[in-house]
């Protein structure tokens, strides 16, 4: 595995650092169980395959939940990037008002802190928009390509790009919010890439557009044969300008086992409370005195002499 070795951002006087997960479900981001078992079954399927070699590239970051989870794929020699903002200033104002509303609370920190809690070094990190990739990846280096940065239309456009230059022939590439009524500007870059950019569709989720520059056929043709040994997922296929695509929906799947942290959480014992002894009513240490020094007869006189006083 061939990383770039980095260490944390730290800032004198900045705010508490960020809590560290204990579980890799308390990473926050959007990444469905049916999505984790696809991008399971897409790059284990190149792991499995001998000459299916190559880098992966994730364009937005978010909190790293997703990049967390691709990264448990890398093989010897390859090397995993992640381009995003952060906390960057962003380059126009229109993505300066998209990362106030959808992202305020995205900082390279706190993305720092959830990888390192799951990986002991981080990925190759370029905080920058991410029209600088096609500059920064080499070109035709990368296996899988996950898509889900900036949704607006230029920027889209611009990463569509980028992912063609930098994808190998048959690459993954992966692009998130597809066909969400928040992003109407994905949607556009995207299909228009289908209907006229060369972009071929092996699958589609509700969350994801699975794809790929090169042929789709056995992309297709294993998938199927996959998807009909299951009863937790649901698939079709359509025809788009004529060429096929595998639809799948969630039948109750559930998400393939998550990273595990590096260090294991251990609930911590909290002891019982010591609870104090009840304090002893007035006179009862004079009354156990009394039994135990006076003679029997004496004791019951003072008793009796006690009664008839209250009474």
């Amino acid at each position: 595995m061939s990383h770039v070795s980095q260490a944390p951002v730290t800032t004198p006087d900045a705010e508490p650092a960020p809590p560290v997960p204990r579980t890799f479900g308390e990473v926050k981001g959007w990444f469905s169980a049916y999505d984790q078992v696809l991008f399971d079954w897409f790059l284990t399927r190149q792991n499995e395959e001998a000459d299916s070699s190559g880098d992966i590239l994730e364009l937005g970051a978010f909190m790293g939940k997703s990049a967390i989870f691709l990264a448990g794929y890398l093989r010897d020699g390859e090397e995993f990037t992640v381009c995003d903002l952060f906390d960057s200033p962003a380059p126009d104002d229109f993505n300066l008002a998209e990362m106030k509303d959808s992202y305020p609370t995205l900082t390279r920190r706190g993305f720092e802190t959830n990888y390192l809690a799951f990986h002991e070094e981080l990925p190759t990190l370029i905080q920058a928009p991410t029209s600088v990739v096609a500059d920064r990846v080499r070109p035709g280096s990368c296996r899988f390509v996950h898509v889900d940065a900036s949704h607006l239309h230029e920027h889209v456009v611009q990463d569509i790009a980028s992912s063609r230059r930098v994808a190998t022939e048959d690459a993954v590439v992966v692009f998130d919010d597809y066909r969400s009524a928040h992003c109407p500007g994905v949607a556009a870059a995207v299909w228009a890439a289908v209907a006229t950019g060369g972009l071929r569709v092996i699958a589609v989720s509700a969350s994801k557009l699975y794809a790929t520059w090169g042929d789709p056929a056995p992309h297709q043709a294993a998938l199927l044969a996959w998807l009909e040994g299951r009863s937790d997922l649901w698939h079709g296929v359509d025809i788009v300008d004529g060429k096929p695509l595998v639809r799948i929906g969630d039948e109750g799947v559930t998400a393939p086992p998550g990273p595990k942290p590096l260090k294991e959480y251990v609930e911590p014992v909290v002891p019982a409370p010591v609870v104090a002894p009840p304090a002893p009513r007035p006179g009862a240490r004079w009354r156990r005195l009394a039994k135990d020094l006076l003679p029997p007869l004496v004791t019951r006189a003072i008793v009796a002499r006690k009664r008839r006083r209250r009474a």
